[in-house]
């Protein structure tokens, strides 16, 4: 396993310190390489916000649910699509584990996803599509802290 991989933790407090344009980059590359179902790339996009007046509607909108990160991916599907939410899934994995390769830290945000999709006026803003959703939003930046999480015995597994 990768050291990304396993480096890889949910990152609740950020430094102010914005991300590099290039880190940007390969960010946007690692959410273009993930899978998709069926080959049905149509049905996912995503919106990445950097400009700090939207960064702070989008924090009073969620109650601080995006733990005031100064970049946010926001994932959105089509709506009723079977593949959509997996993909938004998968696609989030992607841009956690290569912000863990940049030294960057990450956090995975369904809550805060729901919230968005009940305000209309701050969809419009970020151009979301009236027929898409968005399905996770992933906060990303330098991390202020780094949690000591063992999580080499998380889960259940059996071997036959």
């Amino acid at each position: 396993m990768t050291d990304a991989v396993l480096k890889r933790v949910a990152i609740r407090k950020y430094t102010a310190e914005k991300v590099s344009e290039d880190d940007i980059k390969a960010l946007i590359a690692a959410f273009q390489a993930s899978p998709c179902g069926m080959h049905q790339a149509d049905v996912m996009q995503m919106t990445v916000v950097e400009d700090e007046n939207l960064l702070s509607e989008i924090e009073q909108v969620t109650s601080n649910a995006c733990y005031n990160a100064p970049l946010l991916f926001i994932i959105n599907v089509k709506k009723g699509n079977e593949f959509g939410e997996r993909d938004a899934s998968v696609a989030a994995e992607n841009l956690m584990v290569e912000a863990a390769a940049l030294n960057l830290g990450s956090v995975y945000l369904m809550n805060a996803a729901n919230v968005l999709n009940s305000a209309k006026s701050l969809e419009q803003k970020l151009e979301v599509p009236e027929d898409f959703e968005t399905s996770v939003i992933v906060a990303c930046g330098h991390a202020a802290e780094q949690p000591n999480d063992d999580r080499s015995n998380r889960y259940k597994v059996v071997r036959k």
